[in-house]
């Protein structure tokens, strides 16, 4: 690796790393050296869920997850692994764009006049630890919906802006992944500072790191590593490559996009609807919806006001509200907008897919729907429509 005290050197882009446990702790060490917030996973009240991480001693060592429709539990491992589980409740969303966020607040002044004063924008320096390629294609997209257009969103920009991600490689998916169907993993392509792939072998628990930036070249040349052997590398590269033939759930080998389309009218809306609850559950954990509301709050004495952005859902019945009552007032008609627009329009407005086949909102889904379903579902029921005479 490079030196990095060589104030002249050039970095190398595609430098490599094996770290072992100490190495990756020499990372968190680096990074808030660095004035870096560090968020990883770790292990909270029966899940594993994103914090900040003070060294990389509270990563989910030896914890995996067992994951259905409407399912998630803990297990223990015994191999040790750190990143050997699928997505959990949150994505790095939260804090990207935060649940929560105050716009402005108005105090009422000595002469009875409104004195507003608008929020400041909290620049915050994040490191983002383990994050997976389908997250890592989440932020992507985000990037494009909150800052590619012509309306750049102020409190995404002021944390998304140099963020250091440190992508985690996928070994091991859960049963409802489908990253592959989604060209989003399993494997980390672009879009990271560093990638690790965790190997937990005969030789030992050892992570292979490579770096996807100057400052990612420049990290890792700060860290206890060793070059790669050629075991490494090809146990790293089996890991990724069998976890892609491993996939829990796939969708449809069609156009998603045009199958939306083609079936707004579809007998199935109703199959679907009669089981949903409604509840949001699926915008709320998944990493790309990015809707909001607004909400004016005022104290008791009506000198104090406030106005909060807030996450919103499209399954809301207010979402669509306008003067005359909501667009969508059905159930059918609400599903049937979030899956058309995930998998379809999104197309239309973003220019990509607005899934990464993470699988959080069939995982979360109280009563189980899973998109996937839905989507071979609609194929099927086209096709059946197709060649009936």
């Amino acid at each position: 690796m490079t030196d990095a005290s060589d104030a002249g050197a050039v970095l190398d882009h595609r430098a490599e790393a094996v770290l072992d446990r100490d190495g990756l702790d020499a990372l968190v060490r680096v990074l808030k050296a660095r004035g870096r917030t560090v968020i990883g996973p770790t292990v909270r009240d029966g899940a594993i869920v994103l914090d900040e991480l003070e060294s990389a001693d509270a990563l989910p060592y030896g914890w995996g997850v067992e994951l259905e429709a409407g399912r998630y539990r803990l297990r223990r491992r015994e191999d040790g692994a750190a990143f050997a589980h699928s997505a959990g409740p949150q994505s790095w969303k939260s804090f990207l764009h935060p649940q929560r966020v105050r716009q402005w607040s108005a105090d009422r002044g000595p002469d009875g006049a409104p004195v507003v004063r608008e929020e400041k924008q909290e620049s915050i320096s994040y490191a983002f630890l383990g994050v997976r390629p389908c997250d890592l294609r989440a932020i992507q997209i985000l990037d494009r919906v909150m800052s590619g257009g012509r309306y750049r969103d102020p409190t995404y920009l002021s944390r998304r802006t140099g963020a250091f991600l440190i992508a985690a490689e996928c070994t091991e998916p859960g049963a409802t992944c489908f990253c592959v169907s989604m060209g989003s993993g399993p494997a980390a392509d672009a879009g990271y500072d560093l990638a690790l792939t965790e190997v937990v072998d005969d030789t030992g628990h050892r992570f292979l790191c490579r770096s996807g930036s100057e400052e990612g070249a420049a990290v890792l040349a700060e860290l206890p590593g060793r070059s790669p052997d050629d075991s490494t590398r090809a146990a790293a590269t089996q890991a990724v490559s069998g976890a892609a033939d491993r996939m829990g759930r796939s969708m449809p080998p069609v156009d998603l996009r045009m199958l939306m389309r083609d079936n707004l009218e579809a007998e199935r809306w109703d199959d679907v609807t009669a089981r949903c609850l409604s509840c949001g559950n699926c915008t709320m954990v998944c990493p790309t919806c990015f809707c909001t509301t607004t909400e004016d709050v005022t104290d008791l004495t009506g000198d104090h006001a406030e106005r909060w952005r807030l996450w919103d859902s499209c399954y809301d019945l207010d979402f669509s509200l306008l003067h005359g009552g909501p667009v969508r007032s059905t159930p059918r008609s609400r599903y049937r907008q979030w899956l058309t627009h995930k998998l379809g329009t999104w197309h239309d407005q973003f220019d990509s897919s607005g899934c990464v086949g993470c699988g959080r909102c069939i995982v979360w889904c109280p009563t189980g729907i899973d998109l996937t379903e839905e989507a071979h579902a609609l194929h099927q029921e086209a096709t059946q429509r197709e060649n009936t005479p």
